[in-house]
């Protein structure tokens, strides 16, 4: 491929094809769908990965590995990112990070890490400490706020349902 190649051809506001408008348009009669067979038929419709009976490759692959798609997403900082962005005295929380751009997307825990120094005196909250990172940040005169997690559905029914209970 040649560079001067690469934008050949393509056009940003193309017109729609208008089919079944004569013969004249190269697009009439069976407008582009051919003769006959599950194509060509009104409401045609086809799941994706569908490979005409074959196996399809989804199944063909080997599968290996697993995925926990009720885990945690727990995001990382470490006390060495605080040092550098943060003044004395200062609070860290998520949304003080947010605004850093030191944690960005969806998260569920915060958790600060122990990597790097710190000489300023902060207070930092988050869901998780690591010990190393609770002793550096209290050795540097900080406090740890530790930030309540999100109580699981499991937990709220069991409470909701106790013994004893007269909530009548």
């Amino acid at each position: 491929m040649i560079l001067n190649d690469v934008h050949q051809g393509i056009c940003k506001h193309r017109r729609r094809k208008r089919v079944g408008r004569g013969p004249g348009s190269g697009h009439g009669k069976t407008c582009g769908r051919g003769h006959k067979g599950q194509r060509s038929r009104s409401g045609f419709s086809q799941r994706v990965g569908f490979e005409g009976g074959q196996m399809p490759l989804a199944r063909r692959i080997p599968k290996r590995g697993f995925h926990n798609r009720f885990a945690k997403v727990v995001a990382t900082v470490n006390v060495g990112q605080l040092e550098r962005l943060f003044q004395d005295g200062d609070r860290v929380d998520p949304e003080s990070l947010r605004r850093c751009n030191l944690v960005k997307g969806r998260y569920d825990l915060l958790k600060v890490l122990g990597d790097g120094s710190l000489s300023k005196k902060l207070t930092v909250a988050a869901h998780r400490f690591s010990k190393s990172a609770q002793e550096k940040i209290q050795a540097a005169g900080g406090t740890v706020e530790l930030l309540p997690t999100p109580t699981p559905v499991s937990e709220k029914q069991k409470k909701a349902s106790a013994p004893g209970d007269s909530s009548a």
